[in-house]
Protein backbone atom coordinates (compact mmCIF):
# COMPACT_ATOMS: atom_id res chain seq x y z
CA UNK A 1 0.00 0.00 0.00
CA UNK A 2 1.19 3.50 -0.33
CA UNK A 3 2.24 5.24 2.73
CA UNK A 4 -0.53 7.55 3.94
CA UNK A 5 -1.27 9.51 6.74
CA UNK A 6 -3.18 6.82 9.49
CA UNK A 7 -6.29 8.05 11.64
CA UNK A 8 -7.14 5.03 13.49
CA UNK A 9 -10.75 4.72 15.55
CA UNK A 10 -9.89 3.87 19.39
CA UNK A 11 -13.05 2.11 20.77
CA UNK A 12 -13.66 -1.01 18.38
CA UNK A 13 -10.27 -1.04 16.98
CA UNK A 14 -7.97 -0.52 20.26
CA UNK A 15 -10.70 -0.89 22.60
CA UNK A 16 -12.91 -4.10 22.82
CA UNK A 17 -14.94 -3.59 25.38
CA UNK A 18 -13.18 -3.67 28.22
CA UNK A 19 -9.75 -5.36 27.15
CA UNK A 20 -7.35 -3.93 24.48
CA UNK A 21 -7.60 -5.82 21.02
CA UNK A 22 -4.99 -8.36 20.49
CA UNK A 23 -1.89 -7.41 19.37
CA UNK A 24 -2.36 -3.72 20.30
CA UNK A 25 1.41 -3.37 21.31
CA UNK A 26 2.67 -5.15 18.01
CA UNK A 27 0.19 -2.70 15.94
CA UNK A 28 1.86 0.79 17.83
CA UNK A 29 5.08 -0.92 17.51
CA UNK A 30 4.71 -1.50 13.48
CA UNK A 31 3.42 2.29 13.16
CA UNK A 32 6.64 3.79 15.30
CA UNK A 33 9.05 1.18 13.20
CA UNK A 34 7.80 2.31 10.42
CA UNK A 35 7.80 6.03 10.83
CA UNK A 36 3.82 6.27 9.51
CA UNK A 37 2.04 9.70 10.90
CA UNK A 38 -1.14 8.22 12.97
CA UNK A 39 -3.98 9.92 15.05
CA UNK A 40 -5.98 7.76 17.31
CA UNK A 41 -9.67 9.57 16.96
CA UNK A 42 -12.85 8.69 18.59
CA UNK A 43 -15.95 10.17 18.66
CA UNK A 44 -16.55 10.24 22.28
CA UNK A 45 -17.55 13.66 23.72
CA UNK A 46 -17.57 11.93 27.34
CA UNK A 47 -13.46 12.30 27.25
CA UNK A 48 -10.84 14.60 25.49
CA UNK A 49 -7.30 12.94 23.88
CA UNK A 50 -5.58 13.61 27.05
CA UNK A 51 -7.40 11.13 28.99
CA UNK A 52 -7.08 8.68 26.00
CA UNK A 53 -3.26 9.08 26.60
CA UNK A 54 -3.78 8.91 30.10
CA UNK A 55 -5.13 5.06 29.95
CA UNK A 56 -2.75 3.73 27.42
CA UNK A 57 -0.09 4.87 29.84
CA UNK A 58 -2.07 3.47 33.12
CA UNK A 59 -2.13 0.38 31.23
CA UNK A 60 1.32 0.50 30.09
CA UNK A 61 0.76 1.49 26.27
CA UNK A 62 2.54 4.12 25.63
CA UNK A 63 2.30 4.66 21.85
CA UNK A 64 3.54 7.54 19.96
CA UNK A 65 1.08 8.48 18.26
CA UNK A 66 -1.80 11.08 19.54
CA UNK A 67 -5.19 11.17 20.11
CA UNK A 68 -8.08 13.31 19.95
CA UNK A 69 -11.77 13.07 20.50
CA UNK A 70 -14.86 14.82 18.98
CA UNK A 71 -15.46 16.88 21.90
CA UNK A 72 -11.40 18.01 21.09
CA UNK A 73 -12.38 19.17 17.45
CA UNK A 74 -15.25 20.84 18.92
CA UNK A 75 -13.48 23.15 20.78
CA UNK A 76 -11.01 23.89 17.97
CA UNK A 77 -14.09 24.35 15.57
CA UNK A 78 -16.01 27.06 18.27
CA UNK A 79 -12.37 28.84 18.90
CA UNK A 80 -12.31 29.28 14.73
CA UNK A 81 -16.37 30.56 14.47
CA UNK A 82 -17.55 31.80 17.57
CA UNK A 83 -17.40 33.82 20.26
CA UNK A 84 -20.20 32.97 22.48
CA UNK A 85 -21.76 29.88 22.47
CA UNK A 86 -24.14 27.66 25.04
CA UNK A 87 -22.84 24.02 26.01
CA UNK A 88 -24.57 21.00 26.13
CA UNK A 89 -22.82 17.94 27.75
CA UNK A 90 -21.05 16.50 30.40
CA UNK A 91 -19.51 18.28 32.92
CA UNK A 92 -16.06 17.81 32.51
CA UNK A 93 -15.98 18.76 28.99
CA UNK A 94 -18.18 21.72 29.27
CA UNK A 95 -15.11 23.16 31.66
CA UNK A 96 -13.26 22.82 27.84
CA UNK A 97 -15.92 25.76 26.38
CA UNK A 98 -15.28 27.90 29.36
CA UNK A 99 -14.11 30.92 27.95
CA UNK A 100 -16.91 31.07 25.19
CA UNK A 101 -20.01 29.91 27.44
CA UNK A 102 -22.95 33.25 26.92
CA UNK A 103 -26.03 31.14 27.41
CA UNK A 104 -28.08 34.48 27.02
CA UNK A 105 -26.48 35.38 23.79
CA UNK A 106 -25.31 32.28 22.28
CA UNK A 107 -23.83 32.55 18.21
CA UNK A 108 -24.50 28.57 18.55
CA UNK A 109 -25.46 25.86 20.87
CA UNK A 110 -22.43 23.12 21.28
CA UNK A 111 -24.21 19.76 21.84
CA UNK A 112 -22.70 16.47 23.23
CA UNK A 113 -23.22 13.40 25.73
CA UNK A 114 -25.62 14.19 28.24
CA UNK A 115 -26.19 11.16 29.65
CA UNK A 116 -29.61 10.21 31.46
CA UNK A 117 -29.74 14.16 31.90
CA UNK A 118 -31.74 14.35 28.85
CA UNK A 119 -35.22 15.45 29.27
CA UNK A 120 -38.24 17.47 27.74
CA UNK A 121 -37.16 20.54 29.40
CA UNK A 122 -33.73 20.21 28.12
CA UNK A 123 -34.21 19.74 24.35
CA UNK A 124 -36.90 22.74 24.55
CA UNK A 125 -34.34 24.63 25.82
CA UNK A 126 -31.82 23.81 23.37
CA UNK A 127 -34.66 24.17 21.00
CA UNK A 128 -35.55 27.69 21.77
CA UNK A 129 -32.49 29.31 21.57
CA UNK A 130 -31.57 27.19 18.01
CA UNK A 131 -35.25 28.84 16.81
CA UNK A 132 -34.07 32.53 17.71
CA UNK A 133 -31.08 32.14 15.77
CA UNK A 134 -28.38 30.40 17.11
CA UNK A 135 -26.88 27.70 15.49
CA UNK A 136 -26.35 23.95 16.15
CA UNK A 137 -23.23 22.79 16.50
CA UNK A 138 -23.39 19.10 17.26
CA UNK A 139 -20.15 16.67 18.83
CA UNK A 140 -21.31 13.98 17.23
CA UNK A 141 -25.01 12.58 15.65
CA UNK A 142 -24.29 9.17 16.95
CA UNK A 143 -28.31 7.19 16.95
CA UNK A 144 -27.20 5.38 20.00
CA UNK A 145 -24.56 3.28 22.15
CA UNK A 146 -24.03 0.69 24.27
CA UNK A 147 -24.12 2.00 28.12
CA UNK A 148 -21.23 0.72 30.63
CA UNK A 149 -22.59 -2.79 30.80
CA UNK A 150 -23.86 -3.44 27.63
CA UNK A 151 -27.52 -1.81 28.14
CA UNK A 152 -28.43 -0.68 24.39
CA UNK A 153 -29.54 3.43 24.44
CA UNK A 154 -30.05 6.37 22.36
CA UNK A 155 -27.36 8.56 22.00
CA UNK A 156 -27.08 12.48 21.78
CA UNK A 157 -27.41 12.08 17.06
CA UNK A 158 -31.76 11.07 18.38
CA UNK A 159 -32.37 14.12 20.19
CA UNK A 160 -30.52 16.44 18.23
CA UNK A 161 -32.50 15.36 15.01
CA UNK A 162 -35.50 16.23 17.05
CA UNK A 163 -34.12 19.95 17.98
CA UNK A 164 -33.10 20.17 14.14
CA UNK A 165 -36.68 18.85 13.13
CA UNK A 166 -38.59 21.51 15.56
CA UNK A 167 -35.78 24.48 14.78
CA UNK A 168 -36.13 24.17 10.79
CA UNK A 169 -32.10 24.06 11.15
CA UNK A 170 -29.48 21.64 9.71
CA UNK A 171 -26.87 20.80 12.66
CA UNK A 172 -23.03 21.52 12.14
CA UNK A 173 -21.42 17.75 12.67
CA UNK A 174 -17.51 17.95 14.11
CA UNK A 175 -17.22 14.23 15.23
CA UNK A 176 -17.06 11.54 12.00
CA UNK A 177 -18.32 10.97 9.37
CA UNK A 178 -18.42 14.33 9.13
CA UNK A 179 -14.85 15.96 6.84
CA UNK A 180 -14.12 18.41 9.48
CA UNK A 181 -13.68 15.69 11.82
CA UNK A 182 -10.95 13.98 9.56
CA UNK A 183 -9.02 16.99 7.96
CA UNK A 184 -9.17 18.42 11.54
CA UNK A 185 -6.95 15.48 12.93
CA UNK A 186 -4.74 15.42 9.05
CA UNK A 187 -4.07 19.66 10.09
CA UNK A 188 -3.54 18.33 13.64
CA UNK A 189 -0.20 16.01 12.29
CA UNK A 190 0.68 19.22 10.14
CA UNK A 191 -0.63 18.15 6.87
CA UNK A 192 -2.81 19.42 4.09
CA UNK A 193 -6.59 19.36 5.19
CA UNK A 194 -6.81 17.71 1.54
CA UNK A 195 -4.42 14.60 2.52
CA UNK A 196 -5.29 11.55 1.04
CA UNK A 197 -5.32 9.46 4.06
CA UNK A 198 -6.13 5.76 5.45
CA UNK A 199 -8.87 5.24 8.39
CA UNK A 200 -9.20 2.14 10.31
CA UNK A 201 -12.53 1.53 11.76
CA UNK A 202 -15.17 -0.98 12.72
CA UNK A 203 -18.31 1.45 12.34
CA UNK A 204 -18.70 1.18 7.85
CA UNK A 205 -21.03 4.03 8.25
CA UNK A 206 -18.68 6.55 10.24
CA UNK A 207 -15.55 5.62 9.79
CA UNK A 208 -15.95 4.02 6.01
CA UNK A 209 -18.19 5.91 4.00
CA UNK A 210 -17.46 8.95 5.98
CA UNK A 211 -13.52 8.46 4.87
CA UNK A 212 -14.31 7.97 1.46
CA UNK A 213 -16.35 11.27 1.23
CA UNK A 214 -13.24 12.40 2.79
CA UNK A 215 -10.96 11.93 0.45
CA UNK A 216 -9.41 9.04 2.20
CA UNK A 217 -9.82 5.11 1.88
CA UNK A 218 -11.14 3.24 4.37
CA UNK A 219 -10.17 -0.16 6.07
CA UNK A 220 -12.99 -2.18 8.23
CA UNK A 221 -11.78 -4.18 10.57
CA UNK A 222 -14.14 -7.00 12.29
CA UNK A 223 -13.27 -6.71 15.90
CA UNK A 224 -16.54 -3.57 16.67
CA UNK A 225 -19.71 -2.42 15.53
CA UNK A 226 -19.78 -4.28 12.08
CA UNK A 227 -19.85 -8.39 11.89
CA UNK A 228 -18.12 -10.48 9.24
CA UNK A 229 -19.24 -10.98 6.49
CA UNK A 230 -21.13 -8.05 5.31
CA UNK A 231 -25.07 -8.39 5.14
CA UNK A 232 -26.42 -8.78 1.83
CA UNK A 233 -27.61 -6.19 -0.12
CA UNK A 234 -25.13 -3.29 1.72
CA UNK A 235 -23.81 -1.35 -0.76
CA UNK A 236 -20.87 0.17 0.81
CA UNK A 237 -17.45 -0.72 -0.01
CA UNK A 238 -14.76 -0.62 1.99
CA UNK A 239 -11.17 -0.19 0.58
CA UNK A 240 -9.52 -3.07 2.75
CA UNK A 241 -10.93 -5.44 4.83
CA UNK A 242 -9.40 -6.98 8.33
CA UNK A 243 -10.27 -9.57 10.75
CA UNK A 244 -8.10 -7.89 13.15
CA UNK A 245 -4.97 -5.74 14.23
CA UNK A 246 -2.52 -8.85 12.52
CA UNK A 247 -4.23 -8.15 9.16
CA UNK A 248 -3.91 -4.88 9.60
CA UNK A 249 -0.49 -5.28 9.47
CA UNK A 250 -0.17 -7.04 6.72
CA UNK A 251 -2.29 -4.94 4.44
CA UNK A 252 -0.59 -1.36 5.49
CA UNK A 253 2.93 -3.65 4.56
CA UNK A 254 1.69 -4.49 1.28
Amino acid sequence: MKKLPILIDFDGVIRLGKDFAPDTNIFFEFIADNNLDSYIISNSTLRTGKDIDKYLQDNDLKPAIPAMTAADATVHYVKEHYKRVSVYCVENIKQLFTEYIDDKNPEAVVIGDNGENWNFQLMNDIFKQAYSGAEIVAMHMNRYWYLHGGDLSLDAGAFIRAIEYGSGKEAILIGKPSPIYFQSALKMLGLPSNSEFLMIGDDIESDIVGAQEAGGKGLLIYTGKTKYPLKEGINIKPDYEAQNLTGVIDIIKD
